[in-house]
């Protein structure tokens, strides 16, 4: 029952409000506790007949008790086996319960343990790669399954160890590899450059046949060898076919054949699964550069053999095929901007080690064998996408050089020739050998060959060889030429250079040192210009000869022409400049023969012995002179007879003859006649009238003064164009007439005839007084 009146009162707000509530709440008691007494009143009599009833039971509860008990003591008895059965039972299921875990476990646990064993296995058998896949498989698939396990995380721990040492173990191997192919790149690059020119020399022998057999055929002009040189340069290109064909069905080597590069494949791989390629890539790239450096860096005497420039090129090639082989089969490991810095840094490298070692070259054999092996190796490393046009351009320097040991090598082959020349026409005794001598040189004399035999060319040996050899420098030549991948108008242009240089330097040179040594005579200058004359109209064949080698006509605007006509001139000029010096000296050699009396009183009658033994010296040279051209043996004889003339007014004068005789000067006249009459009788054709008597004029007007005793005349007459003693100085006239004069003095024929002493004596001093003055006349006028 509830007291919602005095709930109420507890929150009205008025006085006395709680004792209004504890009175409300003691009346709602009271009313609760009638209402209880009323239930149980109620309910009294049910409860008296339940004990009622609960008594009755008592009894019967009893009887039940004791049977119970009996029952559950007999049914414990009974059921002790089965209690040990029972506990049995569930020790069983729970060790089966067990095993089945154990059993779940151990499936869980071996494909890891069975996984690792391969792991370890893979290890062993140094199959890394597959072993980082294996690891990465453990990793992401089995380990999660097993992780609680002990054991298993001193798998996860050792992982990373066993990652280390692969590492180590993969570098080691790439460490090797670098230094296998390191010692073997020569091989690589040996193998590569045969196969380059392998391909080369079949190319160019399918050319030939495409052409065919074109090449060579009618190829030079006056020249017999061309048509066998070309028959041997195609069998020779043929066999080396062959060769190549038989060499082709052989296996072919590559550079897989030659290296094993599974070291690097492996070790990219196993960098590439550990996440670290940058650091491979870098290293790899690091260690490659230092090999490069290395291989560029050539031997001290590289330069002295053919194989040391081999063995360069060799391992320089080896080294780029290496890295293009890496470039092709692997990604990333290198790039082509990579291989490109590479290239160009050693492209520099070893363009400056060639032109460095090259300029030691001497021999022109080594340098056209360092030309061939700089095309096989630029081709060759063309065929693997090099660029190498800086390689062709060295090319041309080296050719210089090649021009420059050939130059040095044909002024040797030249001195030898002039050396064992003769200097004499080549006698020629029957039709064969007259053959052999127009095979060699094209010379060409219609009277010559109406001449029967024996006969002889006017030139002398060493003309044909010289011919010869120049054609031998042009094939020399052109052996630098090929494969240059030039065309014909730039070959032509370099032959005719190479030759020009030839020509005007090195056998110009030849010629001008052999005219100036001692031992070459008079003779021997002769048969210089003759053999000149006929090379320089050899000079044209020479040009032939070019053009159809190179087949580029000399019409053509931009052809160099040969320089013989100048360099032979050259020569000429020489020649005869030494021809007038050694005739000269000659001269001279026989003038310091004479021995004159300068105080004789009377002639012998007949001229000197020196003199006449030089007049015959002269003829007999000028015979000789009769094969040069008419002007130089005109010079040469009039040069002569001048030297001869002044020899001879430079003896009158010398200064150390102090006295003079009459004797003597008619001894004198009569040797000068003999050099006019010699001047007279035409030793050299060709002069007009007296013009070669002109060369004594001095001296016989001179002579015909004081023969006559004709002062009086010279006196007179002197400084008119007219005068009959034009030619006689005043102060030559001086010198002699002062020499007589201290002769006469002292003669003692004079003694004799005193007034003729006297009056002579007169004369003379007034002579020389008049001839003082007029000297003395001219030097103030001067």
């Amino acid at each position: 029952m509830r007291c919602p009146g005095a709930r109420r009162s507890v929150y009205d707000d008025q006085p006395n409000a709680h004792k209004k509530f504890m009175e409300k709440l003691d009346a709602c008691i009271r009313n609760h506790d009638k209402e209880i007494e009323k239930m149980c009143n109620f309910h009294h009599q049910g409860f008296v007949d339940a004990i009622t009833e609960l008594l009755k039971v008592r009894a019967d509860a009893e009887k039940l008790k004791v049977q119970v008990t009996d029952t559950n003591r007999r049914f414990q008895d009974a059921g002790k086996e089965v209690i040990v059965q029972t506990e049995d039972i569930i020790r069983c299921r729970i060790q089966q319960r067990n095993i089945t875990t154990v059993v779940e476990k151990l499936q869980l646990c071996l494909p890891v343990l069975e996984m690792y064993s391969k792991l370890k296995e893979q290890m062993s058998a140094k199959r890394y790669y597959s072993a980082l896949k294996t690891m990465e498989q453990l990793e992401n698939v089995y380990f999660p399954r097993v992780s609680q396990y002990r054991f298993c995380q001193l798998m996860v721990e050792n992982l990373p160890k066993l990652r280390e040492d692969i590492k180590e173990i993969s570098m080691s191997d790439l460490k090797d590899f670098l230094e296998s192919i390191r010692k073997h790149s020569d091989k690589i690059g040996e193998t590569a450059m045969k196969q380059a020119q392998q391909q080369k020399t079949f190319s160019v022998t399918l050319q030939i046949k495409q052409n065919n057999v074109k090449f060579g055929k009618n190829m030079y002009i006056n020249d017999r060898i061309p048509e066998e040189s070309s028959e041997i340069v195609l069998k020779h290109a043929f066999e080396e076919e062959e060769e190549n064909e038989e060499e082709n069905e052989e296996e072919v080597l590559t550079v897989q054949d030659l290296v094993d590069f599974s070291p690097v494949y492996r070790c990219l791989h196993i960098y590439s699964v550990l996440g670290d390629e940058e650091a491979f890539e870098n290293y790899y790239r690091k260690q490659r550069k230092k090999q490069a450096r290395l291989v560029l860096q050539p031997q001290s005497n590289m330069h002295e053999t053919v194989d040391g420039y081999r063995r360069y090129f060799t391992q320089i090639v080896g080294f780029f095929v290496v890295e293009d082989h890496i470039l092709h089969v692997t990604q990333g490991l290198v790039t082509r901007a990579y291989t490109d810095e590479l290239w160009n840094m050693a492209l520099s490298k070893i363009i400056a080690v060639l032109r460095a070692h090259s300029s030691y070259c001497t021999d022109p054999d080594l340098v056209l064998e360092l030309k061939n092996l700089i095309v096989i190796f630029a081709d060759t490393l063309q065929g693997y996408g090099f660029p190498v046009n800086r390689l062709f351009d060295l090319l041309f320097e080296i050719r210089d050089q090649y021009n420059e040991t050939l130059l040095k090598k044909w002024a040797g082959v030249f001195r030898d020739i002039f050396e064992e020349d003769n200097y004499s026409p080549i006698p020629i005794v029957n039709e064969e050998e007259y053959k052999i001598v127009i095979s060699k040189f094209p010379f060409q004399d219609p009277d010559l060959e109406k001449q029967s035999f024996p006969k002889k060319f006017p030139m002398s040996q060493s003309v044909p060889h010289i011919y010869i050899q120049v054609k031998e420098f042009i094939y020399a030549s052109l052996k630098f030429s090929e494969s240059l991948h030039r065309s014909s108008t730039e070959i032509d242009d370099m032959l005719r250079k190479s030759t020009n240089l030839l020509l005007t330097r090195t056998l110009c040179s030849c010629l001008l040192n052999l005219i100036r040594k001692p031992h070459i005579g008079l003779t021997e200058l002769v048969q210089i210009i003759i053999n000149t004359t006929h090379l320089e109209q050899a000079c044209k064949y020479l040009e032939d000869f070019i053009t159809n080698i190179t087949n580029i006509s000399q019409e053509t605007v931009h052809t160099t022409r040969l320089y013989g006509l100048s360099t032979f001139k050259d020569a000429r000029h020489a020649a005869e400049g030494e021809i007038y010096t050694k005739l000269n000296q000659k001269i001279d050699e026989f003038v310091q023969l004479a021995d004159y009396d300068w105080t004789m009183s009377e002639p012998d009658g007949r001229a000197s012995g020196y003199l006449m033994d030089l007049i015959n010296f002269l003829r007999s040279i000028f015979q000789v002179f009769t094969h040069l051209p008419g002007k130089v043996a005109q010079t040469a004889c009039m040069s002569a007879c001048q030297h001869l003339s002044t020899s001879l007014m430079q003896m009158l004068l010398d200064s150390e003859l102090k006295q003079i005789s009459m004797g003597a000067v008619q001894q004198f006249n009569l040797d000068v006649i003999q050099c006019e009459l010699f001047a007279s009788s035409e030793p050299v054709p060709g002069f007009q009238g007296d013009t070669l008597q002109l060369a004594f004029i001095d001296l016989r007007q001179l002579l015909d003064l004081f023969m006559v005793w004709d002062w009086s005349t010279y006196l007179a007459d002197y400084g008119q164009p007219a005068s009959k003693y034009l030619r006689v100085n005043p102060n030559t006239a001086l010198t002699l007439l002062e020499k007589m004069k201290d002769t006469s003095k002292k003669n003692n024929i004079f003694a004799q005839f005193r007034k003729n002493d006297r009056d002579k004596q007169k004369l003379i001093e007034t002579v020389v007084k008049q001839l003082r003055s007029l000297v003395n006349g001219m030097s103030q006028h001067t």
